[in-house]
């Protein structure tokens, strides 16, 4: 706990929670991964102020409560202050009252919906204005404004739909219809659904489904003949991760939008393609929550460096402001503990990765409450 002092020669203990059973362990063994990845290459250079950092790795199992179990936990009983974790916008509502009560910091590195800042959350995934302004303009000028919007039904779906059609609408698009699924849906729960979108007329699929769910979308409309080329689905959350997990062919040609992809190109990127396929295999395919997980330990690195101690009153204003060069590219933090980051489309290809098809220039401002309107 904060005020727990602890000899100078102790390591850095921090608490991790990323699952690697249930309906989002795919992507979520990703963040893990770059996690891990992370701790190891900073301990192997001596650490922070000649100090490992030991990351203590509970299995929550994607079940949100499992998520407040283990991050009390962590904070009573482990006496962490810094949680890296979580992946749905669920589990992380679900530990911010357990994480500000004690006056921890959770470092969280998924996409989420927006419309929330705490002192007690580092927010290193994008908000919707650092992705969907983007992709809706991209989608819109290339395929047409009639959109099918399909989400597993929890917040984050919910809520990153409801900027959408805010945003499409003062476009000139309109939203063809808007179904959800239970995140645990079975296959067949989905061609239903596929089917509506056949008849819909809509130019694009929106999907802000997760976990197992997304390899059964993409499964049922492959089944059921579509073309992507002609009526994509367009994604915020699909990555290199569930491109492989359903199959490279199925998800061929669709398109997502995100900070990053494996196939960014610059020397910072391939090398840390290379030291995470070397740790993991050459079928590891580190993705935009992979990077995110990477680059944020060593941001919290960066900041415990200079604050000397992990209580979090200390810690935090060094995280605020910092900023670093992450496969990416150069990334900051805001005074809000949002991620400015960069804006890119990618289109899957029969190998696994993205083509890229649209790259900002340099990382978008975060724009959590959507206060300056859209940025081109």
């Amino acid at each position: 706990m904060q005020g727990r002092q602890r000899p100078g020669n102790e390591p850095w203990r921090i608490g991790v929670l990323f699952a690697r059973n249930g309906c989002t362990s795919e992507v979520e063994r990703t963040q893990l991964f770059g996690t891990l990845l992370a701790v190891e290459e900073i301990n192997a250079a001596g650490g922070v102020n000649g100090r490992e950092i030991v990351p203590i790795v509970y299995e929550p199992g994607s079940a949100s409560m499992s998520y407040v179990y283990l991050a009390r936990k962590l904070m009573v009983e482990d006496g962490v202050t810094s949680i890296f974790g979580c992946y749905t916008s669920a589990s992380r509502k679900a530990i911010m009252p357990v994480v500000e009560r004690f006056n921890g910091l959770l470092w969280y590195p998924t996409p989420y919906e927006g419309f929330e800042a705490s002192p007690n959350v580092i927010y290193t995934g994008a908000a919707p204005n650092q992705t969907i302004v983007k992709l809706c303009s991209y989608l819109m000028r290339v395929y047409g404004p009639r959109f099918f919007l399909i989400g597993s039904d929890y917040v984050y779906p919910r809520q990153t739909n409801r900027f959408l059609r805010e945003y499409l609408v003062s476009q000139g698009g309109s939203v063809a219809a808007e179904h959800y699924v239970d995140i645990h849906a079975p296959r067949r729960d989905f061609e239903p659904i596929v089917r509506a979108i056949r008849n819909s007329g809509a130019d694009v699929i929106f999907s802000t489904v997760v976990g197992q769910g997304t390899s059964h979308l993409y499964q049922a409309y492959a089944d059921a003949g579509l073309d992507p080329k002609r009526i994509p689905i367009a994604s915020l959350t699909t990555t290199e991760a569930e491109i492989n997990a359903m199959g490279c062919d199925v998800g061929e040609a669709h398109i997502t939008a995100a900070c990053y992809f494996e196939s960014i190109q610059g020397s910072t990127n391939a090398s840390f393609v290379s030291r995470f396929k070397k740790r993991y295999g050459e079928q590891a395919a580190p993705n935009v929550c992979a990077e995110t997980a990477y680059f944020q330990i060593y941001l919290f690195a960066q900041a415990l460096e200079k604050a000397g101690t992990l209580d979090t009153d200390v810690l935090r204003p060094y995280v605020l402001g910092s900023s670093i060069d992450a496969p990416q590219g150069r990334v900051s933090i805001s005074e809000t503990g949002h991620a400015d980051l960069w804006t890119r489309i990618g289109r899957a290809n029969r190998a696994g990765g993205f083509d890229l098809v649209v790259e900002s220039q340099g990382p978008v401002l975060a724009d959590p409450f959507f206060l300056c309107g859209p940025v081109e």
